[in-house]
């Protein structure tokens, strides 16, 4: 099948089981501190996990554009290159907030993959969580006893087999078994087992499904082969998380109020095992930009280039979707995902054709527009064919100015003798200037120099624990915080945003913010710096407005109703039928503030406390940022 197909059979299947569909969500999180990018379906969820209530109802159904940021932060390819993985996917989900459960869940995705997408169940695995003592987690049985059931109606024999640790799993093979218990493999959280997690997270064991494409197994990843080997024999198409766990304490874990449901099957994948091609570069999603990948390299898709054409391919669509929705290059946030994308990229292409151009290779993004745009606006991430220039001026750029990197980098590998080029040279000549090692290692093979990886990589470990310890607060993945001071905080946000439009005007739009405990930081659409009296009178409204004790309700509307009350809502969201509508004042009608919003709140303006802006700067081209705080 075409992916469009899989996309509509799967929301018209769920829909079709009483479930809403609601839009992607921006890739960009809004008052999130703990990460800067959506990376999972789940995540602009969460607060309906821990018990909000989702104003499109109990049963919603979705397709996130989703990129994982962590690993691009931490220089780590997190495996793109191989047959199956990405930075930039997109997730087909279901939810249940207090409603089905296991049961439901099981016997509907097989129904989805077994008689609409027509995958054959003899190609069908399925794992589970064999339980943790620790926590007084036990074994899902009850998911298993469900799956036996379902293969049962199928005339498949569904033996079952504990696996133990994946090292275990190694060691024993399938032993003709078609369900499989997992002790290091599902549970889902965003921070991965239960002792990882922070305290507050929820979390819950998973049963994972994977399609046999019946390739060799490669013994490089061990004597026997099993659903989670990593040889590509296996894909998981998808995973239900039965969350209903919340870390209590170091040591305990509780019950949520609600059994929650929370799908997500990756399209890429889904679509491949349709096609029974094991390669999901070769999908439609992916194949149109490898093919143009081919023409400006000279190369073809096959062999030793393979690998850097997948990686080449993600990270330019990754890049794309991130420029489209107004992230630009820089050091730091969003921009400097968007910067680590586009110039790995471009390195794997260099590698392939020294003579690229900033300009060739910048139209790659044409092949990711072509993709996406005739997609149903709907979907909320639809790319225009109007943004392509935009697009490609802003990735030619980023080349360009790294092409200098390039040139001085290779000025400094002519000047040294061939005695001078070491392991340890490599990594200065990246660290202090961003030289890509792979082109150093290349230019010391042409000179006769082999270089040892194994003690390039020892010196790159010590630089990737400095990044991730640097990064470990923003990229930590634990819980959103809706501690009391980031509650206050949130809600001074939506004070500060109407102050704002007051004393500037009207063409003031919330562009962005992040939350901590300590401070808010709000990006606002200006096209200057603001004065000193400026800045002085948005204080003082907000302040007057904290000292008046409005008090901060919320009702859920239609969305055409919450537009009509003239409340505000920016970022280039899409949204579902049902919005909530947070309001400032005594009644709706006459509200001073009114936003499209999900919380969370302060009851009473009152318990905001004293307003203080520290700082007032630019935060990228038309984009000014304010920092605040409450005391």
């Amino acid at each position: 099948m075409k992916s469009n197909e899989v996309r509509t059979k799967y929301i018209e299947f769920f829909q079709d089981k009483k479930h809403a569909f609601i839009p992607s969500a921006p890739l960009v999180t809004q008052n999130d501190p703990t990460t800067l990018l959506v990376s999972s379906g789940m995540q602009p969820l969460l607060n309906y996990f821990l018990g909000e209530k989702h104003p499109n109802g109990t049963r919603i159904v979705d397709s996130q554009i989703a990129i994982r940021a962590q690993g691009i932060t931490n220089d780590d390819t997190l495996e793109v290159g191989d047959n199956r993985h990405t930075t930039c996917f997109e997730m087909l989900g279901n939810w249940s907030f207090g409603d089905y459960f296991k049961k439901e869940q099981i016997q509907w995705i097989s129904e989805f993959l077994f008689d609409v997408i027509k995958l054959d169940p003899q190609k069908i695995y399925v794992t589970a969580y064999s339980g943790d003592d620790k926590y007084n987690i036990p074994k899902d049985s009850e998911s298993v006893e469900i799956w036996k059931t379902i293969f049962k109606e199928r005339q498949i024999e569904a033996n079952e087999i504990e696996m133990g640790t994946e090292k275990d799993a190694a060691s024993k093979g399938m032993q003709g078994s078609r369900i499989f218990y997992y002790k290091d493999k599902n549970w889902w959280s965003r921070s991965g087992l239960p002792q990882n997690m922070p305290v507050g997270e929820p979390g819950g064991p998973d049963s994972e499904l994977f399609y046999d494409f019946g390739t060799k197994h490669d013994k490089a990843y061990g004597e026997n082969c099993h659903p989670n080997c990593d040889c590509g024999k296996f894909l998981e198409l998808g995973n239900s998380v039965f969350m209903q766990y919340q870390k209590k304490d170091e040591n305990t874990f509780v019950l949520l109020p609600n059994k929650n449901v929370d799908f997500g099957g990756g399209l890429e994948r889904i679509t491949a095992a349709s096609m029974n091609e094991a390669d999901i570069f070769k999908t439609d999603l992916h194949y149109s930009i490898i093919e143009k990948i081919e023409i400006v390299s000279g190369l073809k898709y096959e062999g030793k280039d393979r690998a850097s054409m997948r990686l080449i391919a993600d990270h330019v669509k990754g890049s794309t979707f991130l420029i489209a929705q107004g992230v630009l290059p820089a050091n730091k946030m969003q921009g400097y995902i968007l910067r680590k994308l586009i110039r790995r990229a471009y390195v794997k292409m260099y590698m392939l054709n020294s003579e690229v151009t900033s300009e060739s290779f910048a139209e790659l993004a044409d092949e990711v527009v072509k993709i996406y745009e005739d997609l149903d606006d709907g979907y909320g991430f639809k790319l225009e064919l109007s943004q392509s220039d935009h697009i490609k001026q802003i990735i030619s750029e980023e080349i360009s100015r790294f092409s200098t990197t390039l040139k001085n980098g290779l000025k400094l590998f002519n000047k040294i003798s061939d005695s001078e080029i070491t392991e340890n040279f490599a990594f200065d000549l990246f660290q202090s200037s961003g030289f890509p090692f792979e082109i150093t290692f290349d230019l010391a093979k042409q000179k006769g120099v082999e270089l040892d990886r194994t003690k390039f990589n020892k010196l790159f470990e010590e630089h990737q624990k400095k990044s991730r310890a640097g990064a470990s607060e923003m990229f930590k993945g634990g819980l959103a915080d809706t501690s009391e001071q980031t509650t206050r905080l949130h809600t001074a946000t939506h004070l500060l945003h109407k102050a704002l439009r007051e004393v500037l005007g009207n063409h003031v739009k919330q562009m962005g913010s992040n939350i901590t405990a300590e401070r808010l930081r709000f990006d606002f659409s200006h096209f200057e710096k603001m004065t000193d009296e400026q800045i002085a009178k948005v204080e003082q409204i907000v302040n007057e407005k904290i000292q008046e004790k409005l008090p901060v309700q919320s009702e859920i509307l239609s969305k055409a109703d919450a537009e009509k009350t003239g409340a505000i809502h920016f970022f280039g969201d899409k949204y579902g039928d049902k919005v909530t509508v947070y309001y400032i004042g005594d009644d709706l009608k006459t509200a001073w503030s009114k936003e499209f919003c999900g919380g969370p709140h302060v009851k009473n303006t009152s318990e905001i406390g004293k307003f203080k802006i520290i700082k007032e700067e630019s935060a990228s081209r038309g984009v000014r940022r304010i920092k605040a705080i409450a005391t």
